[in-house]
């Protein structure tokens, strides 16, 4: 998972880097317009991606876990706009913690630890029978579809 996120964010930065050269490779040095004070360029190491990681769930369904996770006292305070971000599973880490053994940090990062915790969860309530095992396959993403759609109510 981190991987393809680092691989976005580098051809993300080495498309931008592209641009720029590109743009200014054609311009001699008698015509090139100086750089203003207030543009400030990103580091590779300052730009943060959106992690949206809907393991499988369209943008409605992701959008009940939002509204449970927002309505269910679980502390999100984001948008209801069905991409599972970083806020969206730092409150969901927050709800796994106590009852199904997330033990990581509260990070939002969607790491095994995470998906392990997220099973424990759906097999004690909706119909997972796979592994506890820290990979979202696809026994994990039908489940949590199931955990999904009976969210609902909360919207």
């Amino acid at each position: 998972m981190r991987s393809k996120v680092l691989t976005r964010t580098l051809l993300s930065v080495t498309a931008v880097v592209g641009i720029a050269a590109g743009g200014l490779a054609g311009a001699g040095a008698g015509i090139a317009a100086p750089v203003p004070a207030s543009t400030v360029a990103a580091s590779p190491g300052s730009v943060t991606p959106l992690a949206v990681v809907n393991l499988g769930l369209s943008t409605t369904q992701a959008r009940y876990v939002q509204c449970w996770l927002k309505y269910g006292n679980y502390g999100y305070t984001g948008a209801l706009d069905g991409q599972l971000g970083t806020e969206s599973w730092k409150a969901f880490q927050r709800y796994l913690k106590p009852a199904y053994g997330y033990t990581g940090a509260i990070d939002g990062v969607v790491g095994s630890g995470t998906v392990t915790a997220l099973q424990r969860l759906l097999k004690a309530h909706y119909g997972y029978t796979g592994a506890i095992d820290g990979d979202a396959g696809s026994g994990t993403q039908a489940a949590f579809k199931t955990f999904a759609n009976a969210q609902q109510s909360f919207c």
